[in-house]
C-alpha cells in the first residue's frame, strides 16, 4: 500500500515522501481502518524536524485519520466493516490503510463527512481535556495564547458556550476573526494587550509568552501550559510573584495522560459537531499528494484552522 514517510529532517523543501508500506498487521483488539482523509498537527510537524523525543525507529507520521473500517477487530470489539469512523492512532495514519485500537475509534453519523472528522481528533481531543482540567468555567474570565491554531477554535467554543469570558491571543486580527464568531469576547494580537486579571490561563506559546500571562492571572488563578509553540523555553522569576499573581498555581497539561483511550471523547465531539455546537475550521484541504506543500505552508503558519489531506 501507499503511506508518507519521513523525509531528512534538514529538508525543508521535502518533509515527506510518498513510498510503499507493509499493510497493516493489526492485533485482536484492532480494526484496519481505510483511510479518507487526515489532518497534519503542529506536533507533527516537529517530529519530522526530529524535534521530539517520541520519534521511534519505523515511525511514520498520522494521528488523526477518518475512513471506513476495512477489517474488523478479531476480538469481536468495535465496529463492523463498512462502518464509518473517525480514529486517533499513536502513528502511521498517513496511508491508505492503518491498524487502530477499536478503544480509539468513534462510529460517524452520516451528516459528519470524513474531512471534517479528520480535522477532530487531537486539537479536539486537547481541547475537551484540557478544558476538563481547569475545572468549571462559567462565569469565569478565561486567556487562551496562541487561539488561532486548531485546539485555540475548539477551547474557544466550548469555553464560550459554557459560560466562560474568553480573550483570545492571535497574532493578527485577520488569524483571530473567526474566534469572535465562535463566541470569544475579547481578540487582542499580543498578550501584553490582555489586561486581565483572568481565572484561568491557558497558555502554548512558551518563551516570553507564559510568564506575561502568568502575571495576568487573578489572585489564586490557574494557569494550564499545554504546549510550546514558539519553540522557545520560558524562564520563571519567583519574586515575580509577589508583585501578583498572589499564590498562582501553574500545571502541566498533556492530553495522552488523563486517559489512555479516545473513543469515548471521540464521541463526544462527534456528537457536538453533529449537533451544530462544534464547528472544526478546515483551513486548508488538499489531495495527499500535496502534503509536503501542505507542511510547509503550515510550518509557515499561512493556514487558520486545521489542514487536512484527502487520500485518492
Amino acid at each position: 500500500m501507499k503511506a508518507i514517510f519521513p523525509g531528512a529532517p534538514a529538508d525543508t523543501d521535502q518533509p515527506v515522501l510518498i513510498g510503499e508500506a507493509p499493510e497493516p498487521e493489526p492485533a485482536d483488539n484492532e480494526a484496519v481502518v481505510a483511510v479518507e482523509a487526515f489532518s497534519v498537527n503542529r506536533g507533527e510537524t516537529f517530529q519530522l524536524d526530529g524535534g521530539l523525543a517520541r520519534r521511534w525507529d519505523g515511525w511514520r507520521p498520522g494521528k488523526d485519520v477518518a475512513g471506513t473500517v476495512a477489517r474488523a477487530a478479531a476480538d469481536g470489539s468495535g465496529p463492523a466493516v463498512g462502518t464509518r469512523v473517525v480514529a486517533h492512532p499513536p502513528a502511521h495514519g498517513w496511508a491508505e490503510r492503518v491498524a487502530v485500537p477499536t478503544t480509539d475509534l468513534a462510529e460517524l453519523p452520516d451528516s459528519v463527512d470524513a474531512v471534517t472528522a479528520a480535522a477532530l481528533p487531537l486539537a479536539g481531543l486537547t481541547a475537551l481535556r484540557l478544558l476538563r482540567a481547569t475545572g468549571p468555567v462559567a462565569g469565569r474570565r478565561l486567556l487562551i495564547t496562541g487561539a488561532s491554531g486548531g485546539v485555540g477554535h475548539y477551547v474557544t467554543e466550548l469555553a464560550a458556550a459554557s459560560g466562560a469570558a474568553v480573550t483570545a491571543v492571535s497574532a493578527t486580527v485577520e488569524r483571530g476573526a473567526k474566534l469572535m464568531e465562535l463566541g470569544a469576547c475579547e481578540l487582542v494580537t499580543s498578550v501584553e494587550d490582555a489586561a486581565g486579571p483572568y481565572d484561568v490561563v491557558l497558555e502554548s506559546v512558551g518563551g516570553t509568552s507564559l510568564p506575561t500571562a502568568l502575571a495576568a492571572l487573578a489572585p489564586g488563578g490557574l494557569l494550564v501550559w499545554f504546549g510550546q509553540a514558539s519553540r522557545e523555553p520560558a524562564t520563571l522569576n519567583f519574586f515575580d510573584f509577589f508583585g501578583g499573581p498572589n499564590q498562582a498555581r501553574i500545571q502541566h497539561f498533556d492530553y495522552t495522560t488523563s486517559d489512555t483511550t479516545y473513543g469515548h471523547d471521540l464521541a463526544a465531539l462527534v456528537r457536538l459537531v453533529a449537533g451544530g455546537r462544534l464547528h472544526p475550521e478546515i483551513g486548508s484541504v488538499r489531495d495527499w499528494s500535496r502534503t509536503a506543500d501542505a507542511i510547509i505552508d503550515l510550518r509557515a503558519r499561512r493556514v487558520r484552522g486545521n489542514t487536512v489531506l484527502t487520500v485518492s
